[in-house]
């Protein structure tokens, strides 16, 4: 005898009735929608007018405002949160990953039905998490998983601080090259082993010990091998870069993507902006490891970084917002809690962004950013019947969407907190 597993996508009918449907591509507020649901995609969004077909069970959201299921484009499920502790070497590949089920979970419980895992310090462990959910084995969003972090030696994407005379285990370095071969190499077997995006460490890392940001790592010859050879694949490209020089070699070789730019100048953003380039911008996550990261024994040298780059972070995302950049919402959760990942909404308009700006950097533009804008991002006939019903107008309040009311992902409701009492 087969069962389906629990958290699988739902196969059966479903009307879901709205208050209120949020068009992210418009920006417009349509009253008393049902979104008709069959086989975990949506059907279609039917006017107050319209019948629902019978026999339709009815999932009543009147009072509610939905939205599409929200994206980050640059998550790490894997492993604790980050301490003060080299990364991943007290705990086991197996502990990682268990990690990871706890935080997958809490993702979608925040109403993150997808993320891209831009890289685990142990390989392919985020790819085996994405399986286990892909099964319907355990609960969390749809991931796009970058398998490891593509690095040059000791840059931003190794594993540092250790005596020298340690050598790490190859799951520990299985991105770091040394050459435009080793580059094609590294890239070709991480999409052959699951991978589905890539992802290139071009500058140093405000994290690492000893990284200096705004150093540029990667040279721009590896960076288009990596561009290219993922091509190849079908699968993008994102880059890691706080410093001007690291994002132009990473816009000029192709990437899909530049990671963080925090410490972008005026130039820099006109040439992401002609390019077409996305730009994933963190910024909550500094502002709680600035409170948090004191207590939690991070090193000074650590905490004058996260405040130098704080400070041309605000100043470029401010600049990149005024120059109509293509932003997408990016939290490098993994630095913070992961219940928290839909509080940078509020940090993105305090500094500028439009609350419909910021809802369309985790929807719409964000599945642009994947690719993924066949399946998810809007609630179009034909797609994932993936949503979040948020209690008030997110465009009068973007906080709400950091605790939604009610998460379904596949047409399967994944939590409902009416039911719960809040």
């Amino acid at each position: 005898m087969t069962t389906t597993p629990p958290y699988a996508d739902s196969r059966e009918r479903l009307a879901i009735h709205a208050g209120n449907v949020l068009d992210v591509e418009t920006g417009a507020t349509l009253p008393d929608r049902t979104i008709l649901v069959d086989d975990g995609r949506i059907e279609a969004v039917l006017t107050g007018d319209q019948a629902v077909p019978e026999g339709t069970p009815v999932l009543d959201l009147a009072g509610l405002t939905v939205l599409p299921g929200l994206i980050d484009t640059h998550s790490h499920l894997i492993g604790d949160i980050h301490g003060a502790e080299v990364p991943a070497t007290t705990t086991s590949a197996a502990e990682e990953v268990l990690l990871g089920v706890r935080h997958a979970r809490e993702t979608i419980h925040a109403g993150f039905t997808t993320v891209r895992d831009v890289g685990p310090f142990r390989a392919f462990t985020d790819c085996a998490l994405r399986d286990a959910i892909d099964r319907g084995d355990v609960e969390g969003p749809r991931m796009q998983c970058a398998g490891a972090y593509i690095t040059a030696p000791w840059g931003g994407g190794e594993v540092v601080g250790l005596a020298h005379d340690i050598r790490l285990p190859e799951d520990l370095r299985f991105g770091v090259v040394t050459s435009p071969d080793e580059v094609r190499d590294r890239v070709r077997r991480l999409l052959i082993g699951g991978a589905t995006v890539i992802k290139c460490i071009g500058t140093g890392a405000v994290l690492t010990k000893g990284g200096v940001p705004g150093a540029a790592e990667l040279t721009e010859a590896e960076l288009r091998v990596a561009v290219e050879e993922a091509a190849s694949y079908g699968a993008f490209v994102a880059v890691h870069a706080h410093g001007s020089e690291g994002a132009r070699r990473a816009i000029r070789a192709g990437a899909r993507s530049v990671e963080h730019g925090s410490m972008l100048d005026r130039e820099t953003i006109a040439m992401l902006v002609d390019s077409g380039t996305y730009l994933g911008v963190d910024l909550f996550d500094g502002e709680w490891a600035l409170e948090a990261g004191d207590g939690l024994g991070w090193s000074a040298d650590n905490m004058r970084k996260l405040r130098e780059s704080m400070e041309t972070g605000i100043a470029a995302f401010r600049w990149a917002t005024e120059a109509g950049a293509r932003i997408t919402y990016s939290t490098d959760s993994g630095v913070y809690p992961h219940a928290l990942v839909g509080s940078q909404f509020e940090t993105y308009v305090r500094y500028g962004m439009s609350s419909l700006a910021a809802i369309r950097s985790a929807t719409v533009v964000a599945a642009e950013c994947l690719g993924w804008d066949d399946r998810v991002g809007t609630l179009r006939a034909g797609r994932l019947a993936d949503l979040v019903a948020v209690d008030g107008d997110p465009l009068e309040d973007v906080s709400v969407l950091a605790r939604p009311t009610v998460v379904l992902k596949g047409g399967r409701v994944v939590v409902d907190r009416r039911a719960a009492g809040g």
